[in-house]
């Protein structure tokens, strides 16, 4: 006679992370499909190559062309200035869209409250320090190639790595800003607040300090290959500090707000 004893099948193995990368790649796709990402993209972009075109019809006509390190830090300070309203907008937007739904997101998904954040906080700072840094490579390429050979590689590469560590800083202390706000309107007009007030308070410090206007004061030089390496290591470890202090500062107000 046939066995009639139920068959046991093995029980499915649990990841405790599953539900971070599900809202980390969810999250990365909406971004790169939202049209603030979108039109952030294409201003940049298009500017950039209007402003190139600019600086080669006036060389064609009158013969006169700019430095290249002082090209593309024109260009580099362009594109970061042009996109801070863009950025505040994606990484207020981050959690702070989601208000009205964010229990509901969270107890279906079945995640904690600390893996959704990190999984926001992870998905903008890839989105965001990813097209920065292909755009401001793009730029230095164009111009370490079309223009004249007085760029270093070396000293380009430093200057990209620098100005991404101080985005991140901003990505991260949006991301905690839209933890803790509940308009999206509210975070943003904070944030800027808090990065053009903090810009101008740094200006104020002694010249050892380092502030972002100094360091892209600075960067012909740096682009050049002359560099300063006290200077690199404290801006890295201030951005890094700095980016990780927000950062995790947000995730613990985040798990403490009612949803």
């Amino acid at each position: 006679m046939e066995s009639t004893s139920p068959v046991t099948l093995p029980m499915p193995r649990y990841h405790r992370w599953l539900p971070y990368f599900a809202v980390l790649q969810t999250d990365i796709r909406q971004t790169l499909r939202s049209w603030i990402f979108r039109l952030w993209l294409l201003v940049t972009v298009g500017a950039a190559v209007g402003y190139i075109l600019y600086k080669l019809g006036i060389y064609r006509e009158a013969g006169l062309i700019q430095k290249a390190s002082i090209l593309t830090t024109d260009l580099i300070r362009g594109i970061i200035y042009g996109s801070m309203a863009m950025i505040a907008m994606l990484t207020v937007s981050s959690i702070a869209s989601e208000r009205g739904t964010l229990a509901d997101s969270v107890l279906c998904r079945g995640i904690s409250r600390s893996q959704y954040y990190l999984a926001k906080w992870h998905a903008r700072l890839i989105v965001i320090l990813g097209t920065f840094s292909l755009i401001s490579l793009g730029v230095f390429v164009s111009a370490i190639t079309f223009i004249n050979e007085e760029l270093s590689w070396r000293g380009g590469l430093t200057a990209i790595l620098l100005l991404t560590m101080l985005l991140a800083s901003m990505v991260s202390m949006g991301v905690a800003i839209s933890g803790m706000c509940h308009s999206s309107i509210m975070g943003i007009s904070i944030l800027l607040l808090i990065l053009y007030g903090g810009s101008f308070a740094l200006q104020l410090l002694p010249d050892s300090v380092p502030s972002p206007d100094r360091l892209l004061a600075m960067m012909p030089t740096l682009l050049r290959g002359q560099m300063d390496s006290n200077m690199i290591t404290t801006v890295l470890t201030s951005s890094l500090v700095l980016s990780l202090a927000t950062g995790f500062g947000g995730l613990i107000g985040f798990t403490r707000r009612d949803l």
